[in-house]
């Protein structure tokens, strides 16, 4: 939920859409990383249950970090993470302070108006985050291959024409600010969708990370962007 009259430090590829699709996870991925974790019953967005990787305490915990009053940065690994080097790795890689870390395991959805009128949501990502801090944001590695599922982003929950569709086959990655944009996932199965979901700080190594894994296109070059001064107010 946005925060008035509050100012973060904000990652400059973000400032225009609220989010951004990077080039696919050029690794390999094997199932048995996230098929045999421990999983929770937990909703968000769908018939959804996660098995978390990184919480406030280490613990199998899917809870805000607010509830152990602190923000959602500087998380511990879990016992689930050390049978998930090739996911722990990844978020490793990113380089930024980082927060809960989780994989989703998403049932196929009933159709697209319902995802619409009860799973499209807003993540609380930045309770007891504090001023002058980098704003938290979301990124996602999408673990099946799940070519016809999509992420549907809002920037007003009920105006269709804000809407905007990230695919999701397998090695998708992408980053969304959350907290500004409605989200959820429509996904028409038959399988679960897995993904993994790792709240990142916004800074100049969350920035240098989206800036290495930059689509370019033929004959194009996408200079780094700069992130000195970037902060933004919100309301």
């Amino acid at each position: 939920m946005p925060i008035a009259q509050a100012r973060y430090h904000r990652l400059p590829a973000l400032e225009e859409t609220g989010y951004e699709i990077l080039r696919p996870y050029a690794g390999s991925l094997d199932a048995t990383e996230w098929e045999q974790l421990r999983y929770l019953d937990w909703k968000s967005g769908g018939d959804t249950n996660f098995a978390v990787l990184a919480s406030a305490l280490g613990e199998d915990d899917p809870r805000g970090f607010w509830e152990h009053g602190r923000p959602d940065k500087d998380a511990v690994w879990t016992a689930n993470a050390a049978l998930a080097p090739t996911l722990r790795d990844w978020v490793h890689s990113v380089g930024a302070r980082f927060g809960r870390v989780r994989i989703i395991k998403l049932a196929t959805s009933t159709d697209e108006e319902t995802v619409v009128q009860r799973h499209l949501h807003l993540d609380d990502n930045n309770r007891l985050n504090p001023e002058g801090e980098g704003w938290v944001v979301r990124a996602w590695l999408n673990l099946t291959d799940d070519p016809d599922s999509y992420m549907m982003l809002r920037e007003d929950r009920d105006d269709p024409s804000t809407e905007h569709r990230i695919p999701m086959p397998r090695g998708a990655q992408f980053v969304v600010d959350t907290e500004r944009l409605w989200h959820a996932a429509f996904h028409p199965g038959p399988q679960p969708r897995y993904a993994m979901i790792a709240s990142f700080e916004s800074g100049p190594n969350l920035q240098a990370w989206m800036d290495s894994q930059r689509i370019v296109l033929p004959g194009r070059q996408t200079a780094p962007q700069d992130f000195s001064g970037a902060s933004a107010d919100r309301s």
